[in-house]
């Protein structure tokens, strides 16, 4: 059980990534171990003079759809230090924990995946007819949203619930983005953060995702040959036999359909039917 009262299995899911000098890291912190070390190769890199380099990694949409797919994925590998890092590195460390506790680290993984990659995905089908451009990506907001889905009820400073925290935080940097006509970021915040809620209300059983059969052929019908008729031996097992009869034919029917019948079978049932409402 976590702080906030939720109940959590000891399955595999739910152990260290790795363990570090006795500590265990988890897959929160190993995110942010990942980020803390591109924050210092970054600064190493521009202090050494070798930043035109990491011209390379950055998400471009014209040069992405010119092939230079592998900056969808390391787009949000450029970290210069700043205390907004810091803030966001903390933010993964202890919201993004909780949310992996919550739903083991698989889940958790595909959440922060579907995080990273919602931007350039997106930002990548604006680029058929916008250029669009995007440099770090740390989804820390995104997670702590993703936090208040799990935890609405918890209480974050001055005794604000988790999720008027969230809301308010998100309402901030939207009307940040509007007043200085970041339509980029606007963009790149409202898909992570919809991404993050999304995944866990679907984990939680209250979003269903859409189902498309576009690909699904219905069966083919096809005709059986006609089945055999046993000519009865005497007049006592004709009835049993043209009973017999009717009911593979209703069979036949239950398995392939009315229109699996041959023109005899079907004339042999309408006259099955025309005897029974005689009697």
């Amino acid at each position: 059980m976590d702080r906030y009262g939720t109940t959590h299995s000891d399955s595999h899911d739910h152990t260290p990534v790795l363990w570090l000098r006795g500590y265990p890291v988890y897959a929160a912190h190993f995110i942010v171990l990942v980020y803390v070390a591109s924050m210092f190769i970054t600064t190493t890199m521009n202090l050494f003079g070798a930043g035109p380099l990491l011209e390379w990694l950055p998400f471009m949409s014209t040069q992405v759809l010119h092939g230079q797919v592998w900056r969808v994925v390391t787009y949000g590998l450029v970290n210069p230090p700043s205390l907004d890092f810091v803030f966001d590195m903390l933010m993964i460390a202890w919201f993004g924990r909780d949310v992996e506790r919550a739903l083991g680290r698989r889940s958790f993984l595909w959440l922060y995946g579907g995080i990273y990659l919602a931007t350039p995905v997106l930002f990548t089908a604006i680029g058929l007819w916008l250029p669009m451009t995007r440099v770090g990506e740390t989804g820390a907001l995104a997670l702590f949203v993703a936090f208040a889905a799990f935890y609405p009820d918890a209480l974050m400073m001055f005794n604000l619930l988790a999720k008027w925290a969230a809301l308010i935080l998100v309402g901030i940097f939207t009307l940040m983005a509007l007043n200085y006509h970041d339509w980029r970021g606007l963009i790149s915040l409202w898909a992570t953060c919809g991404c993050a809620f999304a995944f866990v209300r679907h984990h939680q059983g209250h979003l269903e995702l859409p189902r498309f059969n576009f690909w699904r052929r219905s069966p083919k019908l096809r005709v059986l040959p006609d089945l055999p008729v046993k000519k009865p031996v005497a007049f006592r097992g004709l009835k049993a036999a043209s009973m017999a009869e009717v009911d593979a034919l209703l069979d036949k029917i239950a398995a392939s359909g009315f229109a699996s019948l041959t023109v005899a079978e079907r004339a042999r049932l309408e006259s099955a039917r025309a005897e029974l409402l005689k009697k």
